[in-house]
């Protein structure tokens, strides 16, 4: 089966505040937003997934990401994140019933479409799927087959709520890019180390030498 990713962007004045250990209130923006066209980009290029929308407000995160190839959903419910992925989900669905639907983080610089297409086709084998991240804490990934419903119950300890809801945790191989989500420096520097997407090595380069990461060869 293909699916239909469901991407949430935050307004990117507000996105990666703990990333306050590698970049200031005014890069945090730029990099937010390379993160989710790295993100984007990837995952559209996965042969496993027919199609990408992204739930944001942000009008440049909207714009860049659509020049992409996404489709730009509005946060209309405006209730946090797992509101706005089940108002996405539920937009894919209206236009395509029966959908298979998965909801991943917009912050996977380093995401290789072969991984994400490993855990995608793991993913068909249930009705409804996450995979962990890479701290084993939270997700990075929900997946509900056709007619199920998504149920995201990200926010803290989301692998704890995750399982307790019924959704089977994944367990692929070699998907180190599809879990290592950026949250910190410390996350960064992982991401970078993986192999992240030009846009983030871009953005991280142009932050102030005071400011990268150490150990991030840049």
């Amino acid at each position: 089966m293909q699916w239909s990713l469901v991407i949430p962007v935050k307004a990117l004045a507000r996105a990666k505040s703990r990333l306050t250990d590698a970049a200031g209130d005014a890069v945090r923006p730029g990099l937010a937003l390379a993160f989710a066209q790295d993100t984007v980009a990837a995952a559209l290029d996965c042969p496993e997934v027919r199609d990408v929308a992204v739930v944001t407000d942000d009008p440049l995160a909207g714009r860049e990401l659509s020049a992409l190839g996404a489709l730009i959903l509005a946060d209309e419910p405006a209730g946090g994140l797992n509101a706005a992925l089940a108002h996405g989900a539920a937009a894919v669905r209206f236009r395509r019933p029966g959908a298979a639907v998965a909801a991943l983080n917009a912050d996977l610089p380093a995401l290789r479409p072969a991984e994400l297409e490993r855990v995608l086709r793991a993913a068909g084998e249930f009705p409804r799927s996450f995979l962990a991240d890479a701290a084993g804490i939270g997700t990075t990934l929900l997946a509900a087959g056709p007619g199920r419903e998504l149920g995201p119950a990200f926010g803290v300890d989301s692998r704890r709520r995750h399982l307790a809801s019924g959704a089977v945790e994944l367990a692929p191989g070699a998907v180190d890019s599809v879990r290592q989500d950026v949250d910190t420096g410390a996350d960064l520097r992982a991401a970078l180390a993986l192999g992240a997407g030009a846009r983030t090595v871009a953005a991280v380069g142009a932050l102030p030498l005071r400011a990268l990461p150490s150990g991030c060869g840049y």
